[in-house]
């Protein structure tokens, strides 16, 4: 694809009526701070408990696996009982798996503890964003379902901050105290849940056309939007857009829908859908593999390795590394939709390659300077890392989730979401389960060299894979990705001849279209 092509964006419309949507995103982003704050609670525990610490990176990054169960069980328990009430199971299981951690009396009992909460993680990292794409209007989605992200750098750093907090507790009572008071944040979610309305696209699966309409009015920018919204919705819900009322019966799901999601996407997808594939799990993939969790997730190994000693010293550093992070996550939020996800993304990931490249280089020198304490290598050591996770916030890291949410067509668009995930949560174990073997292998400073040649190598699959969406709508994606309007109707008589809709295909249009090829697979 040409440059011109991969960097083209369109000015996005101006709408003013984004303050009930805005407070939805944030309501629902709370689910996030469960996956911040568990993720991350293991940080500095290792200060703590000796007992498991030989254990530790295991612990630390089977939780990652075991979000995996949960992402894929609240993609069904979403669709059964709605996103809201998800989002309420989300924090109950995270809320038993943070009591059995804190009141572990052994090994085993602590990692029965990061199992359940490693799937309440799992349910709340599915359903966030989800939940926010689905309820946001469209002139507002890169702001809207960047909360999510925000969301979790909170919990990160509420994660860093109890553990300063309760370092001074005795050591038997400190890390059950970190691990326990989880619980908090996942019982005010629960709480406050039952404040937002449930998204419209799951009430229009259930047939409350109403109650959906409510929704989409209080969410768009004038009637006319929501209308249209609705339309849209009704047709991927293989609802005919002349059929209207309060409550109306949705087709049910056709034997084989979700083999036909998973045929046009993974099994026998066309080149454009490859493509997208391709870029949205490429862009998973580089997100994590580049290093970010070895960085934030074992920060304070990376300061004690460049001389900092003493736990006080330890954890204030380590917090100022969640401080960095959510704020320029915040920055990242209100650039999105301003300067565009390209610039964004080339800029950080070009940043993390020279802050790798330095932290790599301090820790080298000091780990060659055993015997002295050399100060300007220390300082490049904690200036890289800090200077890493910035780059990190205000592009790869909340643009991965917002990219991803926007590429892949209606009907294929949930399972490619789901399939992105797998993969960043995959490598994300992969990387924080080796990182101290790593080490110990090629060195610390060789360690973070490795990650800065896998973050240049995803800088160029950025530069000429993905290009621009800012400014553009959904149905607007396949273009950017090379696919010409008469691929539309291809895919519509290919979708005919094979019988998979019985609905007559010019009830659809645009993106629709495609999406009679996936059949019933709009419910998804």
């Amino acid at each position: 694809m040409a440059s011109a092509e991969l960097t083209e964006a369109v000015e996005p419309k101006k709408k003013s009526n984004v303050k009930y949507a805005s407070i939805c995103a944030i309501l629902a982003s709370m689910a996030s701070v469960i996956l911040g704050y568990g993720t991350h609670s293991f940080v500095v525990v290792k200060i703590y408990i000796s007992f498991c610490f030989p254990r530790l990176e295991i612990m630390i990054g089977i939780l990652s696996v075991y979000s995996l169960i949960g992402s894929f069980a609240g993609a069904r328990t979403s669709d059964r009982i709605g996103r809201r009430l998800t989002v309420v199971f989300a924090a109950l299981i995270f809320f038993v798996g943070a009591l059995l951690m804190g009141f572990a009396v052994n090994y085993g009992m602590l990692m029965v503890g990061r199992f359940v909460a490693g799937v309440g993680v799992g349910y709340g990292g599915m359903i966030a964003p989800v939940y926010t794409a689905e309820i946001s209007p469209a002139a507002s989605r890169g702001f809207l379902t960047s909360f999510p992200e925000v969301f979790i750098n909170i919990g990160i750093l509420l994660g860093y901050v109890s553990n300063f907090a309760f370092a001074r507790l005795p050591l038997h009572l400190g890390w059950r105290v970190m691990l326990g008071i989880g619980a908090a944040p996942s019982a005010l979610l629960a709480l406050m849940v039952f404040f937002m309305p449930e998204s419209p696209r799951w009430l229009v699966m259930k047939g409350r056309l109403a109650d959906a309409r409510a929704v989409l009015e209080k969410t768009s920018a004038s009637p006319e939007e929501a209308a249209e919204r609705l339309a849209d919705i009704k047709v991927a819900a293989g609802i005919p857009k002349d059929l209207d009322g309060d409550v109306v019966t949705v087709p049910k799901e056709r034997n084989g829908g979700e083999m036909q999601v998973w045929k046009a996407l993974i099994f026998s997808p066309t080149p454009v859908i490859r493509r997208i594939l391709l870029s949205g799990v490429g862009l998973h993939f580089f997100q994590q593999a580049s290093g970010s969790d070895s960085v934030v997730l074992y920060s304070p190994s990376v300061f004690k390795s460049a001389g900092i000693t003493g736990d006080n010293k330890l954890l204030g550093v380590t917090c100022a590394v969640g401080v960095t992070k959510t704020l320029f996550i915040l920055v990242a939020t209100f650039l999105l939709d301003r300067v565009g996800r390209r610039p964004l993304l080339l800029t950080s990931a070009g940043g993390m390659i020279i802050s790798l490249i330095g932290l790599g280089t301090g820790l080298t020198v000091v780990g060659h300077h055993l015997d002295a304490k050399i100060p300007s290598a220390v300082a490049l050591c904690i200036a890289s890392t800090l200077a890493f996770v910035a780059f990190f916030s205000i592009g790869l890291g909340p643009i991965t989730g917002v990219y991803n949410s926007e590429i892949f067509p209606l009907q294929v668009r949930a399972l490619g979401y789901a399939v992105g995930l797998a993969c960043n949560r995959v490598t994300s174990a992969v990387i924080s389960m080796t990182f101290l073997s790593l080490s110990k292998g090629i060195t610390i400073g060789g360690s973070f060299f490795l990650y800065s040649g896998i973050a240049a190598v995803g800088w160029v699959f950025f530069f000429t894979c993905l290009p621009e969406t800012r400014g553009r709508t959904l149905e607007e994606m396949g273009k950017l990705f090379g696919m010409p309007d008469t691929d539309m109707a291809d895919a519509d008589n290919a979708a005919a001849k094979e019988k998979v809709v019985e609905m007559p295909t010019k009830e659809m249009g645009g993106e629709h279209n495609y999406s009679a090829l996936v059949g019933s697979a709009g419910n998804h």
